[in-house]
């Protein structure tokens, strides 16, 4: 065993059909963005979330974006948001003119309070941005709930949360859209590149146009709307398809990675995971957990400090989007546990090819740096 190895946080997997899919693009010269991986990869998509529709983006940002304008969303409209999430979800609404409304989370979850949600909700809301982080679902019975009662359109930011599931219903089914990433460090990735899933086939056809520079698909070079670029390469669909053609693995993988931290950790005081639950299949993008650092002897600073001494990489938890300079504006209540939340989450190295050899590295250089502060 090489104790000294560099355990990064997250590593790509390309053990199954990339190259194959790849050489194929370069050899048929379909190396932009038509292809028949583009399709056949959307399709795919589509079919496994179990949504009506998908349309690959360029990027996990460029997707939530093209999703709201897609909706609608404009100058005026209200959209709420997280305060702990990555800055993508709230630069999305900012691009599209609209005002972010920032709301709590849940210390348990690390997701969107919904019993808070209610009394952030004013005439110009019209969205409710639910984002599931570090693969585990929100509470979408009442996401649903309150969005039925107020009138108001659900945009499900699953960028972490490819394959899990609420209550046996894959997550980004649920919502009127819903955007995916597939980042280098992401469950499934295209390098760079993105996802929507719709359930409402005019939205879907709106999108896929804006997609394409807003050109009428019936009349080549003649545009309805301004629209961008946003589009996906052959290349990028290549990998992506080779990498959903695995996805039972890899969930299944993911899943185990998590279960083998927890059953090394979750008795070590000052350590907790984010809550379990019946309804919910967290499929773990990054295995995340809270420090208490009066229990723990040391807080999470400190604690990676110690860890990158050790060879052993790790992250913390987002910066709640509230105290950052861009964002500072956009919150009306108290967001104390996204404050806590971001001030004691640390990510762990959660790649796909961790053995129990490397788990068990990790999880004793935890100990043994809880045991010398105690």
């Amino acid at each position: 065993m090489q104790e000294d190895k560099f355990i990064p946080i997250y590593e790509p997997l390309l053990g199954g059909n990339e190259s194959k899919y790849l050489n194929e693009c370069i050899d048929t010269g379909w190396i932009s963005s038509k292809g028949r991986f583009v399709t056949e990869f959307e399709s795919k998509f589509q079919s496994f979330i179990g949504s009506s529709y998908a349309l690959s983006a360029s990027n996990g940002t460029v997707a939530l974006h093209l999703a709201l304008e897609a909706l609608g969303i404009k100058a005026g409209d209200e959209i709420i948001v997280p305060d702990l999430t990555f800055a993508a979800s709230i630069n999305a609404i900012l691009y599209c003119g609209a005002t972010p409304v920032l709301a709590d989370i849940e210390r348990e979850t690390f997701n969107i309070d919904f019993s808070k949600v209610e009394q952030l909700i004013t005439s110009k809301t019209k969205a409710i941005m639910p984002v599931h982080l570090y693969g585990l679902a929100c509470d979408m019975d009442l996401c649903m709930s309150i969005a039925k009662k107020h009138n108001l359109l659900v945009v499900e930011d699953s960028a972490e949360a490819f394959g899990s599931e609420f209550e046996g219903r894959k997550l980004g089914s649920f919502g009127d859209v819903a955007t995916f990433s597939f980042y280098g460090n992401k469950t499934i990735t295209t390098g760079e590149g993105g996802m929507i899933t719709f359930n409402d086939q005019k939205v879907y056809q709106k999108a896929k146009v804006l997609r394409d520079h807003g050109m009428d698909p019936q009349k080549t070079y003649w545009h309805n709307f301004v629209g961008y670029n946003y589009r996906m390469t052959n290349m990028q669909a290549a990998i992506g398809l080779a990498q959903i053609e695995r996805i039972d693995e890899i969930l299944k993988q993911k899943v185990s990675i998590a279960n083998y931290y927890r059953s090394k950790l979750q008795n070590v005081p000052g350590i907790s995971f984010v809550s379990e639950s019946s309804k919910k299949l967290n499929t773990y993008w990054l295995v995340t957990i809270l420090i208490d650092p009066k229990k723990f002897g040391l807080n999470r600073n400190l604690l990676q400090q110690r860890l990158k001494e050790n060879n052993i990489d790790s992250r913390p938890v987002f910066f709640s989007l509230h105290i950052m300079p861009p964002y500072k504006k956009y919150y009306k209540t108290d967001l104390n546990n996204s404050k806590y939340v971001s001030d004691n989450g640390i990510s762990l190295p959660s790649s796909l090819n961790l053995s129990h050899t490397d788990i068990d590295r990790i999880c004793d250089t935890i100990l043994s740096i809880h045991n010398n502060n105690n």
